[in-house]
């Protein structure tokens, strides 16, 4: 009993999704349909995405790039900065929850080395900075989180199509994350206290207290041949996400590949994930045959599919968001803005600022009132600013 306690604890949402799934069950006996329900494409392609960047992770290619874009920075403000943008591009291809698994920790041993006052007044405001960056640049591409994996694939959109309704907000928040910064240095009052790139010269690359499954996170790059080969693999799910090669091609190919040369990265994935994406098909497919809830919720999201995805969003996250209404409605592109502003709010709003938090609480030695405080204001904010913009917009 206490080892399923501890489960659900760890995996609240896979535990939730899968109760849902059950008791839909229930007025939906198990049929022929229940297959139509699963969206191979998605889970395929994002068990292969999922893949690849564990593959080149453990080949300490982000932390290397991350450590040494710090160690060039002047003073700071000026490592805040580059570690936001940091977070914010990264995120756009290897997803926002590895740009933050590789970004925290080296930010947790940069402040580390800074003097009490420094740490005090910047180390909050960075982390949370960090995954609001890491939230917002996500949304620019269709793999930079999984909810824009699962609507782009179930849409019409082309990758430029994509584009001209994400970069608005994309832009805007970049923006948004600058004048943050200068706020705070000013707030601060110590930009130029301390050369955080002496805190971590010779460290590039070694972020002290990362997470690594497979328990080995290198100061340099290693084997290249593997990095190729997992270069090449993204490159074939591209392909896919182009809608040029079937999700087979590519789901073949990296199986294949690390059942016989690197078996070590399979234990990486998130399985978690890709459950919670099954149990959820299973639970709004289920919902979607009862015709009384499918009638209520499809006039509750008409006219308001974004603002609907957003509240959603904030009580269950926005993945679980984003598969639930899709179901209920044709206006994806409403889906898309909704789900990705709908990262920022609360802290289950996005299940990446739960990383953040687990991280900076593990190995910050910072108060967690003072961090939620922090961080529900800042993304308040943002949220409040965006959706001011959508209003423009619209």
């Amino acid at each position: 009993m206490q080892r399923f306690v501890n489960f659900a604890k760890n995996e609240t949402v896979l535990s939730i999704a899968v109760i849902l799934a059950v008791l839909s069950a229930a007025f939906i006996p198990v049929d022929g349909q229940y297959f139509n329900y699963i969206d191979f494409r998605t889970l395929g392609l994002l068990f292969c995405l999922m893949t690849v960047i564990a593959g080149v992770r453990r080949r300490g290619v982000f932390s290397v790039i991350a450590g040494r874009l710090v160690a060039g920075s002047k003073g700071i403000a000026g490592t805040v900065t580059v570690l936001v943008l940091a977070a914010f591009f990264l995120s756009m291809l290897i997803t926002n929850d590895v740009s933050l698994i590789t970004l925290v920790p080296l930010t947790l041993n940069c402040f580390d080395k800074m003097p009490e006052t420094t740490r005090k007044n910047w180390l909050i405001p960075a982390v949370v900075l960090e995954t609001i960056a890491a939230n917002l640049g996500s949304m620019a591409t269709p793999i930079g989180n999984p909810q824009n994996l699962y609507l782009y694939g179930l849409s019409d959109l082309s990758f430029t199509a994509f584009l001209r309704i994400i970069l608005p907000y994309s832009i805007f928040s970049l923006l948004l994350l600058l004048i943050w910064i200068k706020v705070q240095e000013k707030l601060a009052g110590d930009a130029g206290s301390q050369n955080a790139a002496s805190a971590v010269a010779g460290d590039a690359g070694s972020p002290a207290g990362a997470s690594v499954p497979a328990g080995k996170e290198t100061e340099t790059v290693t084997e290249p041949r593997a990095i190729a080969a997992y270069l090449v693999l993204f490159l074939l799910c591209l392909t896919t996400v182009a809608r040029i090669a079937p999700w087979p091609v590519p789901f073949a190919a990296v199986l294949v590949y690390v059942l016989t040369a690197d078996r070590s990265t399979i234990r990486e994935v998130d399985y978690s994930l890709l459950g919670t994406f099954l149990a959820l098909f299973i639970f709004i497919g289920n919902l979607g045959r009862i015709p009384s809830f499918r009638s209520a919720l499809s006039g509750i999201l008409t006219g308001h599919e974004v603002f609907t995805a957003i509240a959603a969003s904030q009580v269950m996250s926005n993945v679980p968001a984003a598969i639930l209404l899709s179901g209920f409605t044709d206006k994806i592109e409403a889906l898309i803005i909704g789900t990705n502003l709908g990262g920022l709010g609360t802290m289950i709003a996005s299940m990446a600022s739960l990383i953040s938090y687990k991280l900076i609480t593990k190995g910050g030695n910072v108060s967690k009132g003072r961090y939620l405080l922090y961080f529900t204001g800042a993304n308040v904010a943002f949220l409040i600013c965006l959706i001011a913009l959508h209003l423009v917009i619209a």
